[in-house]
């Protein structure tokens, strides 16, 4: 990271900043075209889960390279300048690099739709054996992951 000063170097900060997101954005590769999707997620000890859909370009990238980027950002807000180029952006934001793989079995798909669900409620769900049987999960075992602040 060039501007050490911005480093978020805590674990316990940067996987805060994870929980508080609401949408991630999820960065692939096919060939030497990306492609961004923003996602809903779910977040456990260094593993990120998201649904999709059973086909698509997501999918077709992530079976031929399941080399991921994710980004996670909060408390996003402009500060004015006197001048144009005086504005600046206060940010808190996490970049995590790691692998992909589909999730597979009913009993791991409910654990992955657990973890997806408690980032957006403390309520409990039960899933249908129909709805694990049509639901496309994906689960990303980050490798890596850095924090960076502004304005803070």
């Amino acid at each position: 990271m060039r501007r050490r000063d911005r480093e978020i170097t805590d674990k316990a900060a940067i996987e805060s900043i994870i929980r508080r997101s609401i949408v991630c954005r999820l960065g692939l590769s096919k060939g030497d075209q990306p492609y961004v999707v923003p996602l809903c997620f779910g977040y456990e000890d260094g593993t990120l889960y998201f649904h999709c859909a059973r086909e698509g370009m997501k999918v077709d990238i992530l079976r031929a390279n399941d080399a991921v980027c994710v980004e996670f950002d909060i408390d996003q807000e402009l500060v004015r300048g006197n001048e144009a180029c005086g504005c600046a952006m206060r940010y808190r934001s996490v970049i995590a690099f790691g692998r992909a793989s589909f999730v597979e079995g009913a009993d791991a798909k409910r654990k992955a739709l657990d973890v997806l669900m408690r980032q957006y409620s403390d309520e409990s769900h039960e899933y249908s054996d129909d709805a694990l049987a049509k639901v496309t999960l994906v689960k990303v075992d980050i490798e890596s992951m850095t924090g960076k602040q502004s304005g803070y």
